[in-house]
């Protein structure tokens, strides 16, 4: 199925995951070799109809330093109405991890593929061990540090494939609140960035764990729903810390085997739920891009606090992109008609557009025919006008 890009009237941007090559940090931190595979292929079902592992079927366990594995990844992506990537950038005072891919993409001028950057400005932990309170590399923030880490991005914000919003390079950052003067730092960015000729950045804070501020608050422009929205989380199944109160029958339901120790270890919703209540979200007095998510379930990092969303099909995906569109087209004029799929590439998130051996690319098709359903809605909407 072939859709071009081209034929919806906004433009939809995946969030995209580098970790997919080997570095010197995640040698020494996880051991050598490793990169986001090894999480991925050690997934297990962790009760009846739970779809473990994701393994990946088109493009296989790829290498992102393979300039042709970059290629096919946009090839695939515009064929199904995917416009651009959004890179996650890693910077730590000047240090920086997993740009090799990135670096080689601008570079080389290869793929032709339009693209933007998200800041993940977290503290790399041991998280994924549980252990979060153990820090790896922590972010410091400083005016020199804004100055310098700008002055780095200029490049990038100056290529022609970069997505713009009124002429504005898009720029996103994934925690604002553990910036400590998001608004200096937003006053500085535009500082540089005009100062070199550019125009002053679109800057976009994402919505994440449940992280809600008025971007004009800030010196922001827009915000960026993230999802999951933790904030609008369904209830979930019975947990670990619920059943703290009930570990004696909760033992006897396990050694019966009626009950998975996945309930007691993770937090289970169910996927339609999310859906549901994303879709129901009050508008915000502000500018929103919209973000959808084909799955979500991290216990391929977590052995045990992991969020599961069960119960993912292409068509409850396909229902809610179709909503979102909807709701872009009808509240966003012109170019920030922008909608986010998270993600491309998440796989040990269980959040990826890219094909696994279970749905091939049933979430892809689920893509391209919810985009066409935006022409037709974007047809109708220019008539009314008219």
């Amino acid at each position: 199925m072939d859709q071009e890009a081209g034929a919806s009237p906004l433009r939809t941007l995946a969030f995209y995951l580098p970790q997919y090559h080997p570095i010197a940090e995640n040698d020494e931190w996880w051991g050598a070799g490793f990169t986001e595979w090894r999480n991925v292929v050690r997934a297990k079902p962790l009760f009846k109809g739970h779809y473990q592992p994701h393994l990946p079927a088109d493009l296989g366990f790829y290498d992102l330093r393979v300039p042709e594995t970059r290629e096919a990844q946009a090839d695939l992506a515009r064929a199904y109405g995917i416009t651009g990537f959004c890179y996650y950038h890693y910077w730590f005072n000047g240090r920086r991890l997993l740009s090799r891919p990135f670096h080689e993409v601008f570079h080389s001028g290869r793929p032709q593929f339009p693209f933007c950057l998200c800041w993940a400005n977290e503290n790399w932990t041991r998280k994924w061990d549980g252990q979060e309170h153990e820090v790896l590399l922590a972010q410091r923030y400083s005016p020199d540090d804004d100055r310098q880490h700008m002055e780095y991005l200029l490049p990038f914000l100056a290529d022609e494939r970069y997505v713009r919003i009124h002429g504005r390079p898009l720029l996103l950052v994934y925690r604002t609140a553990n910036i400590p003067d998001p608004a200096r730092t937003a006053d500085l960015w535009r500082e540089v960035c005009i100062k070199a000729g550019l125009p002053n950045p679109y800057l976009a804070e994402v919505e994440s764990h449940g992280h809600e501020v008025v971007p004009r608050d800030i010196g922001f422009d827009a915000a960026v729903e993230f999802a999951p929205h933790w904030k609008v989380l369904p209830a979930a199944h019975r947990h670990r810390e619920e059943w703290d109160g009930v570990a004696r029958f909760y033992n006897q339901l396990q050694k019966a085997g009626l009950m998975s120790p996945a309930y007691r270890q993770h937090r289970i919703y169910f996927y339609a739920d999310l859906s549901r209540r994303m879709q129901a979200k009050p508008p915000a007095s502000y500018t929103r891009f919209r973000c959808v998510t084909p799955g979500w379930d991290n216990s391929a990092r977590r052995q045990w606090g992991a969020n599961i969303f069960h119960g993912s099909t292409p068509e409850l995906y396909e229902r809610w992109l179709e909503a979102m569109v909807a709701d872009t087209l009808q509240r966003r004029e012109s170019e920030e008609r922008i909608l986010f799929v998270n993600a491309w590439n998440e796989w040990a998130e269980g959040n990826h557009l890219e094909p696994d051996r279970r749905w091939g690319r049933a979430y892809l098709e689920a893509t391209a025919r919810a985009l066409q359903a935006a022409h037709r809605v974007g047809q109708q909407c220019q008539a009314m006008r008219t």
